[in-house]
């Protein structure tokens, strides 16, 4: 193991020792890697509403105690056998997606963010709300030098995500996007340089969340209950609110499509079949794979993609899962070692 000057004896961590409880800032050992893997230490994190949800319980069988965290952004500062591509001194960003088995048939046919024995960084791997984070570094990202690394953090899953549910948009100009928060915010400077459309739908009443969209290249912002001033062709729902999946189709042309960008959601309520009807399609995205990360940074080198965020040091992670499950958040949340 190679270990760069700034090697520490132990390092700070943000840990859930229980579901439905606080973090803790513990003293823990700096973890070495092991074969294949990289050390990174941790610039920032942005926090993402899944942490919520893994804090909060609504996401099965977490790894106990977990540190959370999955849009890492750092340094390499420690290298085990066998790694190929990363150096000591790298910048490297660190996804969800933190390991897949490499054998079953999704990962053999390319669809390895389905793979049933995959493991999560934040989730099921200790994450980023830490000085030190491990991945595997077939799961890492080398990160664009024209960002730095509170620029970089929401890129690893907001941007990710976000782009992965563009995808499943296909080709559609006119694209509604429900839930304007950290990857809305990306994936609107994303389609705006691809030449589509973005209208934005917030919570009603949220003026402040609907300047903040057109700001980021929103053509119209509105709330949710509100209709655009054009028919969609594609709606992507942000927010974990089930009702708006029946609010999109009401509100998309025929051949449409309304994908699920969360990893958890309310239940979606019955809904008449003639809102499916005309060749309607709803879908979700789970995770997201490799491709999708190196698609993204090669489009995330082209553009400068920007963000408005909001700091936190690491010891108040508390604070920042906070102000995001109340709503506080404009844009995206992120926290500094």
């Amino acid at each position: 193991v190679f270990r760069d000057p700034l090697y520490l004896r132990a390092m700070r961590a943000m840990i859930l020792r229980q579901p439905r409880t606080r973090l803790e800032m513990v003293e823990l050992p700096d973890p070495e890697p092991k074969r294949g893997q990289v050390r990174v230490r941790v610039e920032a994190c942005a926090v993402c509403r899944t942490d919520l949800h893994v804090v909060d319980g609504e996401l099965p069988d977490p790894k106990l105690p977990v540190t959370p965290g999955h849009q890492i952004a750092g340094v390499v500062d420690g290298i085990g056998e066998g790694v190929d591509g990363f150096a000591v001194g790298d910048r490297v960003g660190i996804p969800w997606l933190g390991w897949t088995c490499g054998a079953c048939h999704f990962c053999a046919s390319g669809r390895e963010n389905l793979c049933d024995r995959a493991r999560f960084t934040g989730y099921t791997i200790d994450g980023g709300y830490a000085d030190r984070a491990i991945a595997d570094a077939r799961f890492a990202f080398a990160l664009p030098d024209r960002y730095s690394a509170e620029e970089a953090a929401p890129l690893l899953c907001a941007g990710l995500i976000g782009y992965r549910a563009l995808r499943m948009a296909g080709d559609a100009r006119r694209l509604g996007f429900y839930g304007f928060g950290s990857a809305a915010q990306i994936l609107a400077q994303v389609a705006n340089a691809e030449g589509r459309d973005v209208f934005a739908f917030t919570r009603p009443g949220d003026s402040e969340g609907q300047a903040f969209a057109r700001t980021m290249g929103a053509s119209w912002a509105g709330g949710s209950d509100d209709a655009a001033p054009d028919e969609l062709d594609a709606a992507i729902i942000f927010a974990p609110a089930g009702p708006l999946v029946v609010t999109a189709l009401r509100r998309i042309a025929k051949g449409g499509t309304v994908v699920c960008a969360g990893i958890h959601m309310s239940d979606i309520p019955l809904f008449p079949y003639s809102l499916l009807w005309g060749e309607r399609t709803v879908r979700s995205v789970a995770n997201l794979t490799r491709e999708d990360g190196l698609r993204f940074f090669e489009r995330a080198r082209a553009i400068r993609i920007e963000t408005r965020r909001r700091i936190f040091p690491i010891y108040e992670a508390n604070e920042a899962l906070d102000a995001l499950r109340g709503g506080e958040i404009v844009g995206s949340a992120v926290l500094k070692s």
